[in-house]
């Protein structure tokens, strides 16, 4: 008795959405959910040996993946707490991390999910490379966070290199806002990269509704 007081409420559903697992997006059906997490089944349509394998990769590390669920208006991180087999699909209990909520008309207008994913990298302006720290990633941007003051103007296209995705190219100042701290945030769009595909960074586009 003592444990079903001590486990948060779960409420039986079926929404679909699509995790972000061995580098690509795969779609998943909700089971129930409660207010730490959700239960999920990967629905990719895969053999009995690829989802043997799939089951195996799992269960031998935890992970935090991407996950979007759009009919609840959900998306962010969700932490692989345990994996299960049940009828051929393997079943992900998935608790919370970092998500976000009402981010249908954000994915809408940003046109890519943004994956919250701090590290260093350089950029270059007025001649010189200075340190930031990435705030978020997507396919076709990112946000930085400079620790001094930086003037420059929105339209500026400069070069960068952020080792912890391996990217490196041009890119080009959207906006810019100075902290009162002294920093600078940046949104930068890629203009011209080495890579045509972002290792670990989702898409997660979902066909609009008309």
């Amino acid at each position: 008795m003592n444990s079903m007081l001590l486990r948060p409420y779960r409420k039986n559903l079926t929404t679909h959405g699509l995790i972000y697992l061995s580098g690509g997006e795969q779609p998943i059906t909700i089971k129930n959910i409660s207010i730490s997490g959700v239960l999920a089944q990967l629905d990719s349509k895969v053999g009995k040996n690829d989802i043997k394998q799939i089951f195996n990769t799992l269960l031998s590390s935890t992970t935090v993946v991407d996950i979007y669920l759009p009919e609840m208006r959900l998306a962010g991180e969700v932490e692989v707490i345990r994996v299960d087999m049940e009828d051929d699909h393997i079943l992900l209990a998935l608790e919370f991390r970092n998500v976000t909520y009402d981010v249908n008309d954000l994915l809408y207008k940003r046109k890519a999910y943004r994956k919250n994913l701090p590290g260093p990298g350089h950029i270059l302006f007025n001649g010189s490379y200075m340190e930031f720290n990435s705030v978020n990633v997507s396919k076709d941007g990112i946000m930085i966070q400079l620790p001094e003051t930086v003037h420059v103007e929105p339209g500026v296209v400069t070069v960068f290199e952020f080792k912890r995705l391996e990217l490196e190219g041009e890119i080009k100042v959207i906006w810019v806002d100075h902290l009162p701290d002294g920093g600078t945030l940046m949104g930068l769009q890629y203009v011209h990269m080495e890579k045509s595909k972002i290792k670990g960074i989702p898409i997660f586009a979902w066909p609009q509704s008309a």
